[in-house]
């Protein structure tokens, strides 16, 4: 075994190395220098490349790079003599020198090991690489106690941080130890760190309580991840604001402190220490930001999307993929097809409250349930949802829409386990388009009786929208009897439409449809067809005019000349060329059947419609039907609550101090008006797909009981009694409450109110009570929030508050016509589309013989009818009015 060069050897030859360099330079440019006259320095400026000047050039060259030299030895021996005498002073490099002094001591530290090595005579093997070290061959013979290597220097120490105004000092390194498990050691020096990636709704809070057990690390996360550059060539540079699809490095986990149970209340079993349960009070974690840090960005476009696992076939619900939204149906859906859906459910709830009846009734929380598979397409960001595209299909590799209207090529062609599940999400995407827009530039597609019958569910009508003819605008889902005759109605469409582009001798749809002088707008045209060899030939014919005309072939199979999509069962794409889309929507039978049965409630059609004065026969709530009633908790009016819950109107919360504006995250508000539309409570389960229905459901319980610990905390210091929990939890049932003793809900008032109503036994201790009703509702209920789940509890409430309206009008007319007008007047302000409204005061207006103002209120409906879901006054309403127009003596003669 050779033995180690010593200390004293490496310094001594360093030292040479040092010295001799300027003692060479110095002599030979003496020499050089010495008979430089000023005839020759004038010359070099006339002819600067002379060997003389090269000589001069090069020699100061030299003397820079020793300067440098010696400067990264002097660095290097001041910080080992600080390290021994425990210095904490930080000598640093001018900015500019700093990286070169890094290569000159990468260079220096390279030559100290390398000459002593050639002084004992060994020499390089053919490769040119050193001989192995005892370590890395694996000798037998190293132990504990073999000298350790040279301590090896810290270059990132040297480097100043691009964000840092200064590096922080090195504390003194402890006495060295025999060092084990050098394999462990090296790996977790070596090992990347865990990494997330931000989704919608994420906050820098949310991730530490999620990946670091506490969301008060979030400093931890902001620091590692300030001013990192991100794909979007963005960074983080302020705590607030994370943008979707940003992938940030989290810090080292650290150990939980042990939970400390709360002697006054029952445990939890299911949550966890960090969360607020009640194993643990919510006052002994830390203090939340003012304002949770690390909003997500609403307008930011989502990263790339990630391959996905094909086949998986789990049941359990996947988080959604950058670019979409991940279905309870294990269906994948794009944005901008979440978007179109989402426009359709609107306006079909729209068209459901037009019809419904303003029958005053027992008050209480009973909402209509929301459907899973609306419940997620909700929860896509509003600013996301409102930038899609028409016919948007999938995303590409960069998470961007890609509209079926858009593909390259003759057309497209379906392959794989994912075949019908796309052509169902294709379908739905085509006959969305333009649901809110002018009928004129909506999609058609014509498909056959047997491919619509596989793509719904079992015993589903495989018929169009408007199978019995009665829409304004025709049928859109044209469902024919075969392939042969659906080829054919695409060929007939075909030779129209070519006729129509030589009769205004034009060159494409596009610029037909651009023009204000021609009979008819022509809408894309999509083909929807199983792929067989027996029609191929008519269907290039066609697909061949594709850009032209707007017709779009799209088959099931493949098909010899059209794109053809490989897809799997989740909507990835795995052709091996690259494709225009990476990954395609998917829907599952019963999501479409959902969204052909919205797209059937928004159709304009002449409507019969309900007349106020023929017999009322039972009606649905204006929502559908309607969960279990619920018992309203009874709360005097007078009572000192220590707080005031309002969520009539935007959720605020109110002390005796007064409004809580600060602490309270946004989360914690939602959570709070989920539980005053449900007095009885509910389940960790009913609350995550409530509050975080897009959040893979682990992730949603931790921010769940977050968003509870802090509503908590957060009440506890503002009243000033620690010993309240505001929210209650009964392991009995499983359910989170809101505690009526301590928060009063202005909700819960306006339905006692309305209770009291339905009890009064006189008009007059009605109408007070009625009055009470409509002064508290104040605003719709959770007013600003977009859930679909909140959008059917305003629509419930707002529906009773109408009600009540309605019964206040009742009372009034015979004795006060012009008050109960305008009690009805302000409901109609509250729902612009309720035509019984309008019947209401048509009527009164009749009756005091106002023809006049029987038009207005006509005029007036037909607007926001048009305005609001491009629909017309139903028949019965018409028929209100006409009787409202005829004489006196006949209008006098209906009750």
């Amino acid at each position: 075994m050779t033995k180690e060069p010593s200390t004293a050897a490496v310094r001594i030859v360093t030292v040479a190395l040092a010295l001799a360099p300027p003692v060479l330079l110095y002599r030979a440019g003496w020499l050089t220098l010495q008979g430089l006259s000023a005839a020759q320095m004038r010359q070099w400026l006339h002819e600067p490349l002379t060997a003389g000047f090269l000589a001069v050039l090069g020699q100061t060259g030299l003397w820079l790079l020793w300067i440098f030299l010696m400067a990264t030895v002097t660095d290097h021996s001041y910080r080992r003599l600080a390290a021994r005498m425990r210095w904490q002073y930080n000598l640093r490099l001018p900015r500019p020198v700093q990286a070169f002094t890094a290569a000159m001591l990468g260079s220096t530290a390279a030559t100290s090991v390398a000459l002593p090595a050639l002084a004992q005579g060994h020499t390089t093997s053919d490769s040119g690489s050193l001989p192995a070290t005892p370590r890395e061959a694996g000798d037998p013979t190293l132990t504990h106690d073999a000298p350790s290597p040279a301590p090896t220097v810290d270059y990132a120490a040297m480097t100043e941080p691009a964000d840092a105004a200064t590096v922080s000092p090195r504390p003194a390194a402890p006495p060295a130890e025999p060092r084990k498990n050098t394999g462990d050691v090296a790996a977790a020096r070596t090992s990347p760190r865990e990494s997330v990636r931000v989704a919608a709704g994420d906050t820098l809070w949310d991730l530490a309580a999620e990946h670091l057990g506490a969301g008060s690390r979030w400093p931890e996360i902001y620091k590692l991840n300030r001013k990192h550059r991100q794909a979007d060539g963005r960074a983080l540079t302020d705590p607030n604001v994370i943008r979707i699809g940003w992938k940030l490095t989290l810090p080292t986990r650290r150990a939980a402190a042990p939970p400390t149970p709360h002697k006054n209340h029952h445990p939890d079993p299911r949550a966890p220490e960090t969360a607020g349960s009640e194993a643990n009070p919510p006052f002994a974690t830390p203090a939340p930001h003012p304002s949770p840090p690390g909003t997500t960005g609403p307008s930011t476009a989502r990263a790339p999307a990630e391959a996905a696992p094909s086949g998986s076939g789990t049941a359990r619900e996947q988080p959604d993929r950058p670019g979409g939204i991940a279905l309870p149906t294990q269906g994948w859906i794009s944005l901008g097809l979440a978007a179109a859906i989402a426009s359709t459910a609107a306006l079909a709830g729209m068209q459901r409250r037009r019809h419904a009846r303003l029958t005053f009734a027992l008050p209480g929380t009973a909402v209509p349930p929301v459907p899973a598979f609306l419940t997620r397409i909700s929860a896509a960001n509003p600013a996301e949802r409102s930038n899609h595209r028409s016919a948007a299909v999938g995303i590409d590799t960069s998470a961007a829409e890609r509209s079926l209207f858009d593909l390259p090529g003759p057309g497209l062609a379906l392959h794989g386990d994912g075949t019908i599940a796309a052509a169902r999400a294709i379908l739905a995407a085509t006959l969305t388009t333009g649901t809110t827009d002018t009928a004129a530039t909506r999609p058609v597609v014509v498909t056959t009786a047997d491919l619509l019958a596989r793509l719904l569910p079992d015993g589903a009508p495989a018929v169009g929208l408007d199978p019995d003819g009665t829409a304004y605008d025709g049928e859109r889902l044209m469902v024919l009897a075969d392939t042969a005759a659906a080829v054919t109605h695409a060929e007939e469409e075909m030779i129209g439409r070519r006729r129509l582009l030589d009769s205004f001798d034009v060159a494409t749809v596009a610029d037909l449809n651009a023009r204000t002088d021609h009979a008819e707008h022509q809408p894309p045209y999509v083909l929807l067809i199983d792929s067989t060899p027996r029609y191929a030939a008519r269907v290039h014919a066609i697909a061949a005019h594709r850009a032209v005309l707007d017709l779009h072939p799209v088959l099931l199979g493949h098909h010899e000349g059209i794109p053809t999509v490989d897809i799997t069962a989740d909507g990835t794409v795995t052709n091996d060329a690259p494709s225009p889309v990476a990954r395609m929507s998917t829907l599952g039978a019963d999501d479409l059947a959902t969204v052909l049965a919205l797209l059937t409630d928004t159709l304009a059609r002449p409507e019969a419609g309900i007349d106020i004065d023929e017999p009322l026969a039972e009606a649905p709530p204006a929502g559908g039907p309607a969960e279990p009633r619920e018992p309203v908790p009874v709360q005097p009016a007078d009572a000192a609550a220590l707080v005031r819950l309002q969520v009539l109107g935007p959720v605020t919360v109110t002390t005796a101090s007064g409004p809580v504006r600060t602490g309270m995250r946004s989360g914690s508000y939602t959570a709070l008006a989920v539980l005053a539309a449900h007095p009885a409570g509910r389940t960790l389960g009913q609350l995550t797909a409530d509050l975080h229905p897009d959040v893979d459901p682990s992730a949603a319980v931790k921010r769940v009981r977050t968003d509870i610990n802090t509503a908590r905390k957060v009440l506890r210091a503002e009243t000033g009694h620690r010993e309240h929990m505001f929210i209650v939890y009964d392991p009995a049932t499983g359910r989170y409450q809101l505690d009526p003793e301590t928060i009063a809900v202005d909700l819960w008032h306006m339905l006692t109110a309305i209770q009291h109503a339905a009890d009064a036994t006189d008009d007059q201790a009605t109408l007070t009570a009625l009055r009470r009703a409509t002064e508290l509702y104040t605003g719709d209920f959770a007013e600003g929030h977009d859930y679909l789940w909140a959008t059917a509890c305003a629509t419930a409430y707002r529906h009773q508050i109408l009600t009540a309206y309605a019964r206040i009008a009742e009372i009034l007319e015979p004795d006060h016509p012009d008050q109960a007008i305008a009690a009805l007047e302000h409901a109609a302000d509250l729902d612009p589309v309720n035509e019984e409204l309008y019947q209401r005061i048509m009527r009164i207006h009749g009756r005091q013989h106002r023809p006049d103002a029987v038009r207005r209120t006509l005029r007036r409906l037909e607007k926001h009818l048009t305005d609001f879901c491009d629909a017309e006054p139903s028949q019965a309403t018409r028929r209100v009015a006409e009787r409202q127009l005829q004489p006196a003596s006949v209008n006098r003669a209906r009750p």
